[in-house]
């Protein structure tokens, strides 16, 4: 009776050290193109996917931060989720069908938008 007690304790005790070793996460910061508020929707959008456990975009600074478990997803495919919406990262570009449908405030390939703001 004490063996099974032993083992049982013993098994509670380990099982969530397996758990956690499987969900380990990294943390990546890419730089990815756009323009404003809606650029930031689409993309963090792109990224409610199976692996990724946050992602956040920043308009100014162009980085995208995202949190991920690399057992389920891995940083390349990350860069293609992003440009299937149009945005270029630093190693996909997104292909030009794509991008000519975003809407004119998110172009960001050789269009000046210095009179516009993102509120």
């Amino acid at each position: 009776m004490k063996t099974n007690s032993f083992l049982i304790l013993l098994l509670i005790l380990v099982i969530p050290v397996f758990v956690q070793a499987q969900d380990k996460v990294v943390t990546a910061t890419i730089k990815v193109y756009g323009n404003c508020g809606m650029c930031k929707s689409r993309i963090e959008k792109a990224l409610d996917h199976k692996g990724i456990k946050k992602a956040t975009w920043n308009t100014k600074t162009k980085s995208l931060e995202v949190i991920y478990v690399p057992t389920r997803i891995t940083e390349k495919q990350i860069h293609e989720l992003v440009a299937s919406v149009g945005h270029d990262t630093d190693l996909v570009k997104a292909k030009d069908t794509v991008y000519g449908k975003l809407p004119y405030c998110c172009l960001y390939r050789d269009h000046d938008h210095s009179g516009i703001t993102d509120n």
